[in-house]
């Protein structure tokens, strides 16, 4: 594989420290087998997992204290998985999913930096069939809204892994695309509810238009 730069950052929940090796920028590419662009992921798109973006940091934030006792927790498109290598730390039944072929690679380095055991990692797509990832109590995400299309894709996948009683917490950061995302679900049975992120001044980026959006049934 074509050498990466990367960079290794720390991030603060109260007295918990999160380490992660996470790409140097959005400019970073590596494909040489051309396993990515099989999977329909492009060169300006490959680099994204690998970054940690403000509603990633919002997502673990409101994990950082949130109930986690007697629950399966899953997170999709984890990307660098802040929010489960942050409930991983917390002894959470956490497991991760992406698409990306890395992904996967980079959960299981930065378990390994923050000393915590392995977590459970399936590379799958939302288009997928049965994953064999079995249900969950609590459903996590961040900025998993690029198109119109995913709303459909990831509603009926998180419909797939979700129990009769299932919390889902989405962080959207205002692409204009959770509008029929939320309609999918409140059709599949889910009440809905959204709320603009509060108490933010740990983000290095602004997020004007961000959202926090909650899913129950």
């Amino acid at each position: 594989m074509t050498s990466l730069r990367v960079r290794y950052q720390t991030t603060e929940f109260g007295n918990i420290d999160i380490h992660t090796r996470a790409l140097r920028d959005n400019q970073e590419f590596s494909d040489d087998e051309g396993i990515a662009e099989a999977l329909g992921i492009s060169s300006a798109t490959w680099p994204l997992f690998g970054i940690v973006w403000p509603s990633g940091e919002i997502l673990a934030h409101l994990m950082a204290d949130f109930n986690i006792a007697g629950k399966r927790i899953l997170e999709v498109g984890c990307g660098i998985a802040l929010s489960s290598l942050l409930l991983n730390h917390r002894h959470a039944d956490i497991t991760a999913t992406d698409y990306h072929p890395e992904a996967g690679n980079f959960l299981q380095e930065n378990t390994e930096l923050n000393d915590d055991k392995d977590i459970p990692f399936l590379r799958t797509g939302w288009e997928d069939g049965d994953s064999t990832l079995g249900e969950f109590d609590l459903i996590i995400g961040s900025d998993v809204l690029y198109e119109t299309a995913h709303a459909v894709l990831l509603s009926e996948f998180i419909n797939q892994h979700a129990k009769a009683h299932c919390e889902v917490i989405l962080v959207d950061p205002g692409r204009g695309h959770h509008a029929p995302f939320s309609k999918a679900m409140v059709k599949l049975g889910y009440t809905h509810s959204q709320s603009r992120p509060e108490n933010t001044e740990y983000l290095a980026k602004l997020m004007p238009r961000g959202q926090i959006l909650r899913y129950q049934r």
